[in-house]
């Protein structure tokens, strides 16, 4: 899977992609950044049903697609209609559970909007994780659209993960018990980026889990203080 675009420099961002036994080395799991106006940056997981290489080639029209689409600047849930629309009207396209998180760090607001996917998690400074209440809508490519939105403060001191089922579902195992175990995940006050996906993929056992995994974190970086006499100079 092709590396994800570059998000704004407020943001920090780390990602891991484990693919599903030795020789799985594609698949229908990914996940995106997408810079956008104002220093926003657009936050993309998306999961193709199926596995191999047909549902890579899904992925990556997808992926294309949401790219073009979110360049419009669109609100998530009304990214999530276009694709769905756009998805249906491909018959060969398979169908794909998709979550959006459009972060603004300036005003430290996120909103996120869901298409069949699972929620995203938000670790405090505290290291405790609290699950966002994201409302569901269908997968992309049915047609039948019905996306909204929610939005919610997002602090430089909270970090945001996003993740594809494979992260957290077990066979015969209710989801709502696999994401009580993600829930209960606690981390070392102060962990960065890279250091939260290492301690959820580690915590999980995502390394033997038994379909694909995409993982995505990010944390606004808190903006600098202004030394008056700096900015005098630079004039």
């Amino acid at each position: 899977m092709s590396e994800p675009g570059r998000p704004h420099p407020n943001l920090e961002v780390a990602s891991r992609y484990l693919p599903a036994g030795p020789r799985a080395l594609v698949g229908g799991d990914w996940f995106e950044t997408v810079r956008l106006h104002y220093g926003r940056t657009l936050l993309v997981v998306g999961d193709v049903m199926g596995h191999g290489l047909d549902a890579a080639v899904d992925m990556n029209a997808y992926r294309s697609t949401l790219r073009d689409v979110a360049s419009t600047d669109l609100a998530p849930h009304r990214v999530l209609r276009q694709l769905d629309a756009l998805a249906a009207g491909d018959a060969g396209r398979r169908p794909a559970t998709c979550l959006l998180v459009r972060v603004d760090p300036a005003r430290g607001v996120a909103m996120f909007a869901g298409a069949g996917h699972l929620p995203p998690a938000v670790f405090g400074a505290d290291g405790s994780a609290t699950l966002v209440d994201v409302p569901v809508g269908p997968p992309l490519g049915t047609g039948v659209g019905g996306y909204e939105a929610v939005t919610r403060t997002i602090t430089p001191q909270e970090t945001l993960l996003m993740f594809t089922d494979g992260l957290v579902e077990r066979r015969g195992e209710d989801i709502d018990v696999s994401l009580a175990r993600l829930a209960a995940v606690r981390l070392p006050r102060g962990a960065g980026v890279n250091a939260v996906v290492d301690a959820v993929v580690a915590a999980l056992d995502a390394d033997h889990a038994e379909d694909d995994v995409a993982v995505l974190a990010a944390r606004s970086r808190p903006r600098l203080p202004v030394d008056p006499a700096a900015a005098a100079e630079a004039l």
